[in-house]
């Protein structure tokens, strides 16, 4: 999969000086290589039962909506409070500078789903724990959690050490 990183742009000092953007969306523009993308983590989870595949808004979407087809099975948008229309399930974290909520409607996951959980970056892992915690709310089961690009030098692995993780780039 390293062939893919030839298809991710860096952008120097966006969001804020010093940090170094992995910008996705020229992959998203080559064809083959978001196939690609999408294939390998299809590939990865297609013999795991996958009954819901979770994505947080709003990159993780794109490719959490395609894998989802890809496994014949269900989509669940987790959005940031307020942006989904019914009853939700809330979990509210930590970040840099403040908190954050995410949340999910309440009837997503039924107890004993397997749920794959799908997004674009592995960063610092904050964002997927919160996520995993508002999983185990619904009693749903964790099968996997596959990333574009994980950036191993933040060590967002060590807050998901108790799942599988699949990343189809590493820097």
């Amino acid at each position: 999969m390293d062939d893919l990183k030839k298809h991710i742009r860096d952008i120097p000092d966006f969001p804020k000086k010093g940090i170094i953007f992995k910008d996705i969306t020229t992959l998203l523009m080559q064809p083959d290589a978001f196939r690609d993308a999408v294939e390998a983590i299809v590939k990865e989870y297609k013999d795991k039962k996958i009954d819901k595949v979770l994505a947080v808004e709003a990159r993780g979407f794109i490719f959490g909506g395609a894998v989802a087809c890809g496994l014949k099975a269900g989509f669940i948008p987790v959005r940031k409070k307020g942006k989904l229309p019914w009853k939700t399930n809330a979990i509210t974290y930590e970040l840099e500078y403040g908190s954050d909520t995410l949340e999910m409607h309440h009837d997503a996951i039924k107890p004993g789903e397997n749920v794959l959980i799908v997004d674009d970056l592995l960063a610092t892992g904050g964002t997927v724990k919160a996520v995993t915690d508002l999983v185990k709310q619904f009693e749903g089961k964790i099968a996997g959690i596959a990333f574009l690009i994980e950036l191993s030098f933040l060590k967002g692995r060590d807050k998901l050490k108790e799942y599988p993780i699949h990343s189809l780039i590493t820097y």
